[in-house]
């Protein structure tokens, strides 16, 4: 159960071998060997490097993560010198890299259906069936109903160590992270035992205090209130931007806010990634529609409107959606990766990208120069983004939970909270790369950790206030904002692309936006009454349905946009 499903082994060719001698019988059968072989080996092909080197150990830890090769190295450096020099053992960490938030999500959900399935049915002799593969890890399962045997199983599996062979989740968002602990996947710990999140808030409290790690900041939660997670180092958005590629197509003014990656000069020059593959892009389109309610809620309350939050939200909610609309059609491509935007931009095949903060800083001070000068930089939007969290949990069933104990308290004490921040080479920081990662813990921000700091000016708990996030407006549709961002720029780029060009060739002519932004049934109480429930549900086939109808109506949309644009060359 430790293993990550290997990879599917893509086809050679689409025609038939044909098999018209026993020297192509031969190639043909040692051709099945050799893909059988590929596909055995995968998980152990596509480990990272410093995996394989390991050969003797005392014990070892399994994290599963998202975070790459220059996090994994310093942190994991760090801790096992830190863990030998305490208890003379040595550690091997065994880091699974399965992809994004949606990958990492796909895998605990198949790895925890089939532990519990195989525990159902060989430890306490019951037969399995679909109901009870939807319904055990579904937290809105009524535990409480003494006939259902789905609230059976609710209660058993809670109440049970069934794990996947996995240690710790780390890294990712917030969001993702309380929907894998209310599935029952991630576990509190025990104090009698010391371990888990629980005996490191029992042994540490002023860890998490408000002068430490807050239960929340501007209304971005900072740990699970019932100890199941909590953040490690702080993360906002924005966006990426290369100032030579700037400079070629005469854009003079560095973007500042999100509105300026819709400017029609950047058709084509934009990086984003999908937000369906990728928990923290979701997070950053989640971030640009509350901006834009913030400003519709604050101009009707200014107006004197009645019930200007509520229709404040409303109108926020379409004109955010609009705004991605524009900022999809100047996108390049949508790559399947946060990490894949500032390297683009960075390269200059892009002019600019949405991207998470440390990812931003990392690219600028990539290609500094020598006297400090830098192609690249990066800008939070001032009262646009939220500071939210990067968390780190144990996983239910944990194989060491001792251990993935002490890791969790190693990155949440004031040394392991100093790799983030610090520059290589200064006391108790990184060895041979700045993370550049702000610290979670409020108590850090001190002038003597400042002094060794890379970005020591940052005041994030003040950059904080400048923009307070609101569950209620996008948390009950943030998983409608992945679909729809899939369905009308996504799927639809193409058709997208073509009717931004011929607008922008045109002029941009008043019928054909209209068009274009045409969102007539996803205002946000129609997706509230019509979307949610089909997501909610997680009946694919339904999701598929709603996706191809909605992909066609959007299609024909942005035709008409294309058509009414071109319209404006007149006849030929």
């Amino acid at each position: 159960m430790d293993k990550l499903p290997p990879p599917r082994v893509p086809p050679t060719g689409s025609a038939p071998i044909r098999e018209t001698s026993r020297v192509f019988r031969w190639r043909a059968e040692w051709l099945v060997l050799l893909a059988l072989l590929v596909t055995l080996a995968g998980p152990f092909l596509l480990k990272p490097r410093e995996a394989a080197s390991a050969a003797h150990y005392d014990r070892r830890l399994i994290i599963l993560s998202p975070h790459n090769e220059r996090v994994r190295r310093e942190i994991g450096r760090a801790f096992t010198e830190d863990w030998q020099a305490r208890t003379g053992e040595t550690v091997y960490l065994d880091w699974r890299l399965p992809g994004g938030a949606s990958e990492i999500a796909l895998f605990l959900k198949s790895e925890f259906a089939g532990a519990f399935q195989y525990y159902w049915e060989s430890g306490l002799h019951r037969p399995w069936n679909p109901t009870l593969a939807a319904g055990f890890a579904d937290p809105r399962t009524d535990t409480s109903e003494p006939a259902s045997i789905v609230a059976e199983a609710r209660r058993i599996f809670l109440d049970s160590s069934t794990g996947v062979g996995v240690d710790l989740l780390f890294g990712g968002g917030s969001y993702d992270f309380q929907q894998q602990a209310e599935a029952g996947y991630l576990a509190p710990g025990s104090v009698a035992e010391g371990t888990g999140l629980a005996a490191i808030i029992a042994q540490h409290p002023g860890w998490f205090s408000p002068a430490g790690i807050p239960a929340e900041v501007s209304g971005e939660p900072f740990r699970d209130r019932e100890n199941r997670w909590a953040g490690v180092v702080l993360a906002s958005f924005g966006i990426v931007y290369n100032r030579d590629v700037l400079a070629r197509l005469r854009i003079e003014t560095e973007p500042a806010q999100w509105t300026d990656l819709a400017d029609s000069r950047l058709a084509g020059q934009v990086a984003l990634a999908d937000p369906s593959k990728s928990g923290s892009v979701a997070k950053a389109f989640e971030l640009i529609i509350q901006q834009q309610m913030h400003q519709a809620v604050a101009r009707l309350t200014a107006e004197g409107t009645e019930n200007a939050e509520a229709n404040g939200v409303r109108e926020g909610w379409l004109a955010g959606l609009r705004l991605i609309q524009r900022i999809s059609a100047n996108a390049r491509y949508f790559t399947d990766s946060a990490s894949k935007i500032p390297l683009e931009v960075a390269r200059g095949d892009a002019a600019a990208g949405m991207s998470i903060d440390s990812y931003g800083r990392a690219a600028e001070e990539y290609v500094r120069q020598p006297d400090g000068q830098s192609r690249v930089g990066f800008i939070a939007p001032m009262g646009g983004t939220s500071v939210n969290v990067d968390p780190i949990a144990m996983l239910r069933g944990a194989p060491e939970p001792e251990l993935a104990t002490a890791f969790m308290e190693f990155v949440l004490s004031t040394r392991g909270q100093k790799l983030w921040a610090f520059r290589p080479g200064t006391p108790e920081g990184p060895v041979a790369f700045a993370l550049r990662r702000l610290p979670v813990r409020r108590d850090f921000y001190t002038p003597e950790h400042r002094r060794y700091m890379t970005d020591a000016a940052e005041q994030p708990f003040a950059k904080a206030q400048h923009f307070v996030y609101h569950p209620g407006w996008t948390g009950p549709v943030f998983g409608v904002i992945r679909f729809l961002i899939r369905v009308l720029c996504v799927d639809t780029h193409i058709e997208q692309r073509r009717a931004w060009r011929a607008m922008i060739d045109h002029g941009l002519p008043l019928d054909a936006v209209s068009a274009f932004h045409d969102l007539e049934g996803l205002g946000h109480d129609e997706v509230l009454a019509r979307i949610v429930p089909v997501l909610r549900a997680r009946d694919k086939v339904a999701e598929v349905r709603l996706a191809r109808e909605l992909g066609a109506v959007f299609r024909e949309r942005y035709d008409r946009a294309f058509r009414l644009a071109k319209a404006q060359e007149g006849p030929s």
